[in-house]
């Protein structure tokens, strides 16, 4: 499975949006444009098909954390 079909499953299951993946990647200070996304979300045949990489995924994932659970407690 590719960084594509984990981010289309992560979006459907989640019922995210452009603008919601752009906000949460906000959360990690990871800069993501719609029409990024847009490539990343594609038709691995489409002409303007983007392989998603290992940054992207693990920026949204890091803030989808800070999304659904709140910002990490600093330990005493």
């Amino acid at each position: 499975m590719s960084n594509n079909d984990i981010m289309k499953k992560l979006r459907v299951a989640l019922s995210l949006n452009s603008d919601q993946i752009i906000e949460i990647c906000k959360l990690v200070n990871f800069t993501v444009t719609k029409s990024e996304l847009g490539d990343i979300f594609r038709n691995d045949e489409h002409p303007n098909f983007k392989k998603c990489g290992d940054q992207i995924l693990r920026n949204f994932l890091n803030g989808l954390v800070i999304y659904k659970r709140g910002p990490r407690e600093e330990k005493k």
